[in-house]
């Protein structure tokens, strides 16, 4: 049988549907909203909330995560509310993370210092890049100028800040990447979240590239950026623990390290997902629909879908593999029922390692550095379930 996970520390994820602004990588234009009703949200939320709690109480919470659309535009008030109903609930770690996305806008900005008096004690910053023509390209509506001011109240307000770049840019080259990587190694946080420019289906990217008007990155030259990339982090004290995400020693992301290393974490608000106990949950997506099950039910669910030992064993791999520690094989057995020899294909992993791509140490099983840049080929190889 597979073992509890209820020993283990929670995460919980409070998902803020509405945007301010037309963004290019998703399809939520439709939850552009300039007003809402804020009592009104603050308390389906916090029903929402309840529900999760009742079925995952007396747990300890390890951090809690703001996202979604403009989450950083929440009423403080609501985030206050929140924060002290799951402490009420839970049981906070000392170290607690209460992370909260922010676009760095002076409007946003202007809220920081609220929004750290209400618990958040970490910002994740959506500066994207440090290059005026760049972040036009990447349909952003901030400045550099904007952004780097909003950084600089950030790291005067909260204890932990990370932001994000996108690099692999077109027409990017080594010199200008090293440059500006350069240039964002110097602010001195302790967590960078450096992605490469993917072109995904159904956004205003893949529309130039199939109109000839965008062409991407050349992979082999994305691959010097990537290793580009760890050189200069690992040398900055920063290095990567997960294949996009660097940080200093204990200034990892306990949010996002829960989800890879596949721990239960409640979802709440519209769309949010979650684990609870082999379960997968989903909330209803549309601001109204979700409004609408909370008001009818006391909660946002739109399913739970329990999921077979192998779904649950294949689940943890994939987003275990993507952090330099590996995953521990033993673990998984445990949580999922699936025995270890069944999780993998050996004879792909003793290949893999003898090309120093794969490494084992005891039971945890880890990709190398060289291996990052292959991973989306590595993975269909190693993992059997």
């Amino acid at each position: 049988m597979p073992a509890s996970p209820s020993a283990e520390p929670l995460a919980l994820y409070v998902h803020w549907p509405f945007c301010v602004s037309k963004c290019p990588y998703c399809d939520f234009n439709s939850h552009v909203r300039s007003d809402i009703d804020v009592a009104a949200w603050r308390d389906a939320l916090l029903k929402d909330l309840a529900h999760e709690a009742a079925l995952n109480g007396g747990r300890r919470l390890s951090s809690i995560f703001f996202g979604g659309g403009t989450p950083s535009l929440m009423p403080p008030a609501i985030v206050q509310a929140l924060i002290d109903a799951a402490a009420n609930y839970w049981s906070p770690t000392e170290d607690i993370e209460i992370t909260l996305e922010a676009n760095p806008s002076s409007v946003e900005a202007a809220r920081f210092a609220d929004l750290a008096a209400a618990g958040v004690n970490r910002v994740s910053l959506g500066l994207q890049a440090l290059e005026d023509e760049a972040l036009h390209f990447l349909g952003r509506a901030h400045d550099v100028r904007e952004g780097l001011a909003a950084l600089d109240i950030a790291q005067s307000v909260f204890a932990r800040v990370n932001f994000d770049l996108i690099y692999a840019r077109p027409v990017q080259n080594e010199a200008d990447w090293e440059a500006e990587l350069g240039h964002a190694l110097s602010f001195g946080t302790d967590h960078l979240s450096l992605y490469q420019l993917t072109i995904e289906p159904g956004t205003r990217f893949a529309t130039l590239v199939a109109q000839g008007k965008l062409t991407p990155a050349d992979p082999d030259h994305a691959a010097t950026l990537y290793e580009q990339t760890q050189a200069m982090t690992a040398a900055a004290g920063i290095p990567a623990y997960e294949i996009s995400n660097h940080a200093r020693p204990g200034q990892q992301s306990r949010h996002n390290l829960a989800y890879w290393r596949y721990g239960d974490y409640a979802g709440i608000g519209p769309g949010a997902h979650g684990r609870r106990g082999g379960l997968a949950t989903l909330r209803h997506r549309k601001p109204e629909n979700w409004m609408g099950a909370v008001a009818r039910n006391g909660h946002g669910l739109q399913s739970e879908e329990a999921l077979d030992p192998a779904d649950r064993a294949r689940e943890a791999l994939l987003m275990g593999l993507r952090l330099a520690e590996g995953v521990d094989l033993g673990r998984i057995a445990r949580m999922s029922g699936v025995p270890a020899a069944s999780m993998i294909d050996e004879d792909a992993v003793a290949r893999l390692s003898r090309l120093g791509l794969i490494g084992w140490q005891g039971q945890r099983l880890h990709v190398e550095p060289a291996g990052m840049l292959l991973l989306d080929a590595i993975l269909p190889e190693v993992v059997a379930v």
